[in-house]
């Protein structure tokens, strides 16, 4: 399904873009009048911008299925993802921004040199502590320990929910913002790992996990619709009981089979 172009203002970088619309969907260039039509979607107004009028101007992109989370920027003061954001239909303007606080590396491209830093310093990747060959054996996980990670494997990456926090703006240095410690979470929970006090340990500070102050921004911003803000909810409270935290179920964790 085609949509004519509306008004949309692209600012971020160097790059202030700006698309008029004339009556009956008419783009007006000097004393030409032209058509310009795309598809549903707001990545598509992008696309047809950077195809046919600026070269250019600078996004990224990829699955355009709001799978990877590459093209995640501000719409209409909303954090979101470009491929799955429709077009207004009525005249009202659409403004688009890189995603608020962070250093642009040219228009909507912003720079996740410090969020990625923040992401390997919660060691993203199973960690055990009993000796096995890496690809000889797999674990089993009980139905109830799998469940547990619902919610938080979907996570994409796309950074919409840190870039929506205040506290993230303020103290990206050292809060680790919703995206990453929902991610910590992921690990901690999970039956299989083994270095959950450890990863506990590395909280038990006044900046890492306890600048979130539940306002739920983070879980209004996921474009796949999880919760953040419940998953620090559930860090937090994990870290205040790990003195009388129990042992993981061994009878379905760490249990091997070739």
């Amino acid at each position: 399904m085609l949509r004519a172009l509306t008004k949309i203002t692209v600012t971020g970088g160097t790059c202030r873009f700006f698309i008029a619309q004339a009556c009956s969907y008419l783009f007006m260039c000097s004393e030409y009048l032209y058509y310009y039509y795309c598809g549903p979607m707001v990545l598509d107004a992008l696309i047809k911008i950077k195809n046919e009028l600026d070269p250019t101007l600078a996004f990224r992109r990829s699955c355009r299925e709001g799978i990877c989370g590459s093209c995640s920027m501000n719409i209409d003061d909303r954090n979101t993802l470009a491929c799955i954001c429709k077009i207004d239909d009525s005249n009202k303007p659409l403004k688009i921004h890189p995603l608020p606080h962070m250093y642009v590396i040219k228009d909507l491209v912003p720079d996740f040199t410090n969020f990625y830093m923040q992401y390997k310093m919660i060691e993203p990747y199973l960690k055990r502590k009993t000796p096995t060959s890496i690809g000889d054996k797999q674990l089993f996980q009980s139905v109830e320990d799998r469940k547990k990670l619902d919610g938080t494997y979907e996570c994409i990456l796309c950074t919409c929910c840190s870039t929506s926090y205040p506290s993230y703006w303020w103290n990206a240095d050292k809060y680790l913002g919703p995206a990453v410690l929902m991610q910590a979470y992921k690990w901690i929970v999970d039956s299989r790992d083994e270095y959950t006090k450890e990863r506990l340990e590395q909280f038990r500070d006044p900046f890492t996990l306890y600048r979130c102050h539940t306002i739920m921004n983070c879980t209004e911003a996921c474009p796949k619709g999880l919760n953040p803000g419940k998953a620090i909810g559930e860090l937090k409270v994990l870290l205040a009981n790990m003195g009388t935290m129990p042992s993981k179920n061994l009878s379905t964790v760490g249990t091997e089979y070739k």
